[in-house]
């Protein structure tokens, strides 16, 4: 997944469709969702105003899967961030939040790498393929973790904001979990036999 230095910029047109500069084709906020999970920055601008629109599409984003049951943020924390818009507390939590997803990442990003550096195991032949079995297992779960943990995806949505593009997400299959479970189990199975 290349990440590009500068955020992909889309414009919204007066009819409020949402245009893909980079492809010359039309997008939706699902599209958009994509992007974002694949590591790229979005920009979304006002092509008549040339007002920058993205916090009021992210946010249009979140409350899209919140909606849908896939619940990340809970109820205490929604609460406080409705609390933080009417106290002095609004200049320090930005930043709080910023700091507290970047760890979330780094913390990740450490454990990927913890997972050849400090192992004994690394040198061994077939390491490198065990271990990319692992980095796809882990994100796989990371990314699913919101559907995975509310037991339920709830019904698709269709944006009415813009037209589809004919690209759409797939959603997590059981026999994607399947497949990661199995992966797991053959992993630990190799594990133990190295042990002994």
């Amino acid at each position: 997944m290349a990440q590009s230095d500068k955020p992909l910029l889309i414009k919204r047109y007066a009819s409020r469709r949402l245009y893909n500069t980079e492809t010359s084709d039309y997008v939706t906020l699902e599209d958009i969702s994509r992007f974002i999970r694949d590591g790229r920055e979005v920009q979304i601008i006002d092509l008549k105003s040339g007002d920058d629109l993205t916090r009021q599409y992210l946010l249009q984003i979140i409350a899209e899967h919140e909606s849908r049951g896939e619940n990340v943020l809970p109820i205490g924390v929604l609460n406080d961030l409705v609390r933080t818009y009417t106290t002095q507390a609004t200049s320090v939590v930005p930043q709080f939040l910023q700091a507290s997803f970047e760890m979330l990442r780094d913390g990740q990003s450490k454990v990927m790498e913890n997972m050849g550096a400090m192992n004994p195991m690394a040198k061994m032949p077939g390491f490198e393929a065990m271990q990319a079995q692992q980095e796809a297992f882990i994100k796989a779960m990371s990314s699913a973790f919101g559907t995975a943990a509310s037991g339920t995806t709830g019904p698709e949505r269709e944006d009415t904001s813009a037209t589809k593009s004919g690209q759409k997400a797939e959603p997590e299959s059981d026999e994607d979990l399947d497949a990661i479970k199995k992966q797991l189990a053959e992993l630990q199975s190799k594990l133990s036999k190295l042990d002994k």
